[in-house]
This record gives structure tokens, sequence and C-alpha cells, in this order.
């Protein structure tokens, strides 16, 4: 449907979560640090010489690094779910999920056909409650998806690269 030969709405399908490929090499540098994290909890080397830490240990920490790695590993062992993601003249949906356009500060689309990069994000009015929200567009046009949220969103001018948060989850492939 149109209305005035403008799109009422945009919709495409997007994966709950992008999967990383890793190599056997990235799993041993993982593992490297992982010990290593849970090694440092107990000792600290002085004039290399290695001494426990005793009660001074700090016990919180291998506790969150093993959870945060169970976690991990459960989620990676699963596929992401496909999701319908859909601008409208009201708001964003994503799966069950719908954010008014009142919630969300501004948009940006960044378009660098030449490095990869296609996609858009939202910066939300209440950073704490709602963190950065970041699309593929995939097949999408940038053009179209920017015309249409012009209409609704303030444009973030100012962002000409991916933040840098999501430059090292790519580069760490997490």
């Amino acid at each position: 449907m149109t209305e005035n030969n403008r799109p009422t709405t945009i919709s495409w399908e997007i994966p709950e979560f992008e999967i990383r490929e890793r190599n056997r090499n990235w799993y041993l540098f993982a593992t490297l640090f992982f010990l290593v994290c849970i090694f440092f909890s107990f000792f600290e080397i002085i004039n290399w010489k290695i001494i426990f830490l005793g009660a001074n240990s700090n016990f919180i920490f291998p506790l969150i690094l093993i959870t945060a790695a169970i976690l991990y590993i459960m989620n990676e062992s699963r596929n992401p779910n496909i999701l319908d993601f859909t601008l409208s003249s009201t708001g964003v949906k994503i799966g069950n999920s719908f954010y008014d356009y009142d919630i969300i500060n501004t948009f940006c689309v960044l378009y660098k056909p030449n490095e990869g990069l296609k996609r858009l994000y939202f910066e939300f009015r209440n950073g704490l409650r709602h963190p950065r929200l970041s699309i593929n567009l995939y097949d999408e046009d940038p053009i179209k998806v920017r015309n249409f949220l012009k209409r609704y969103l303030d444009e973030d001018l100012t962002r000409t690269t991916p933040p840098i948060s999501e430059q090292l989850t790519k580069l760490l492939k997490l």
C-alpha cells in the first residue's frame, strides 16, 4: 500500500543475532584468555614468584566467567530465529517487540558498499533502558529506508562509522 505514492510500511526479515565464523585458533585463544583470567583471580606474580592470594582471592570473578562461558556455549549451539522487521508510521516492530518513535531519539543509515557496510542504527532517548539498535539492511534500499524514516525521526548525520563497540565485536568475533 502507498499513501501519496509513498510506502506506509517497509519490512524485511532479520536473524535474531549474527553468527560469526570462528576458526580453531579463536577457540584456543579464548580458552587461554579464560584460564589466565581465572589464574589471576587466585594468584599474583611478585618478583617472578607466584603467590597464592588465599582469602584475598577474587572468588566472584571466576564464577562470573564460568557462568558467562556456559551461557555463551549454550547460545552458540543454537541457530538464530528469523524475525520480521517492520518500519511503519507508528514505530519499529522487531518480532513481537514494538518501539514507538517517541522513545527513539535518532536514526542513521550507514551505506558504504566498498566496505560491505549497509546498516541502520537507532539511538534511544533512554540509553540505559534501551541500548543502541543495529539492524542489517541486507537487500533493502538504504535510500528508501532513510527517506521513510526521515518523515518520523531526526537523522544523525554525524555518524560516519559503526560504533566502536560494534567494530570490536566484529573484530573479536563475538
